[in-house]
């Protein structure tokens, strides 16, 4: 095994389902290679327009793919056992609404200043899927940094002046211009990207490829 260390970028957003099924994918699969890695967060809002009252999940799903009921009953079926085997757990239920993060991401933005984004984004993950959490109060927001050891009341003050609005928007827009219209979007190397959840096996053989590159 190589000794040089993998940069892996990730491109996700809390709201994502997939994003946190691929995440610990991968993880696994980095833990089953030996493989030196590095990971960096990016922002992505799966729901830019989203109005400050969120939107019903079932609702969402519905509208915005076009599914029957059925077919979204399924698919979180297959999610929710999917997150068992992962470790994760997700409380799917029928009232469960989706919200706009883009607050989430600055406060995210936040925390790597303090080397603590992915704390923060794993927290957010379980907030959200986990505990149905509101992602759009900046006081469950500040409660979450809070909870992994953030400063609280600065976490509201961030959210409350917007200081990293205009480089959170920045970083969006740099990931859209690279293409990124789908998460979780994995950027290996800096050259070779992977989206969607691949699987222990397929993120397993990636960076074995990769390994054998560098060698």
């Amino acid at each position: 095994m190589t000794d040089q260390t993998l940069r892996i970028d990730i491109v996700s957003d809390v709201m994502c389902p997939w994003c946190i099924i691929g995440y610990r994918q991968l993880a696994q699969a980095l833990e089953a290679t030996g493989m030196p890695h590095e990971i960096h967060w990016h922002p992505f809002e799966l729901n830019p327009e989203m109005p400050p009252e969120g939107q019903n999940l079932r609702a969402h799903i519905t509208e915005k793919y076009g599914s029957t009921a059925e077919q979204s009953a399924q698919s979180r079926a297959q999610m929710t056992e999917l997150g068992e085997s992962l470790g994760f757990t997700f409380a799917f239920a029928e009232d469960m609404r989706m919200h706009n993060t883009f607050a989430a991401h600055q406060l995210l933005h936040w925390a790597g200043e303090q080397g603590r984004k992915q704390a923060l984004k794993m927290a957010l993950f379980s907030a959200h899927f986990t505990h149905r959490r509101d992602l759009s109060d900046p006081q469950v927001l500040a409660d979450v940094a809070g909870e992994i050891g953030l400063d609280r009341a600065e976490a509201l003050a961030v959210l409350a002046d917007g200081r990293f609005a205009d480089i959170t928007r920045e970083h969006e827009r740099f990931w859209l211009q690279q293409g990124v219209r789908g998460v979780p979007a994995m950027v290996f190397d800096s050259k070779h990207l992977v989206t969607g959840a691949q699987g222990e096996e397929n993120y397993a053989r990636i960076l074995t490829h990769l390994t054998q590159q560098e060698a």
